[in-house]
């Protein structure tokens, strides 16, 4: 006779577990490379490169070296909230949650211009907000211990 093992089950609740940690690692690693390329972004319009052109007829007029002190300040905000999601802190995840949240007004305005780009983002956005509300903390940190 063979012997056959039971395969491990896992119960609902620990896959949820299990999925809203990896979105809670995957909004960490986007966060961090998001705020490196804002802080980029705003240096390059903060010195007036060639790089960004002024259209006349967009729906928002920003002087151009404000956008890039927002944009620089933004990223830097970003790159401190990804290191505070990923040592598990509680002040991260409430400014994750208003980042993402302020993240989603920005492209629900630019649904007119860049329709799927904005609508899948909205939702990318939606499941970070979501992953960074379901998972406790002690739960994350047991994940991120060393072996």
């Amino acid at each position: 006779m063979a012997a056959t093992t039971p395969s491990p089950q896992r119960s609902p609740c620990s896959l949820t577990a299990a999925a809203a940690i990896g979105l809670t690692l995957f909004a960490s690693v986007m966060l961090f490379f998001s705020g490196v390329l804002a802080i980029y972004r705003g240096i390059m319009a903060i010195t007036r490169d060639g790089v960004f052109v002024a259209t006349r007829d967009y729906v928002f007029r920003f002087h151009l070296t404000g956008w890039g002190w927002v944009h620089a300040f933004l990223g830097v905000v970003a790159v401190a909230v990804s290191f505070g999601l990923l040592a598990a802190a509680a002040w991260a995840r409430v400014l994750g949650v208003a980042m993402t949240a302020l993240l989603i007004a920005v492209h629900f305005l630019s649904l007119r211009y860049y329709r799927e780009w904005s609508l899948t983002l909205i939702g990318l956005y939606g499941l970070i907000i979501w992953a960074l509300c379901v998972t406790d903390r002690e739960t994350f940190r047991s994940v991120l211990r060393p072996m």
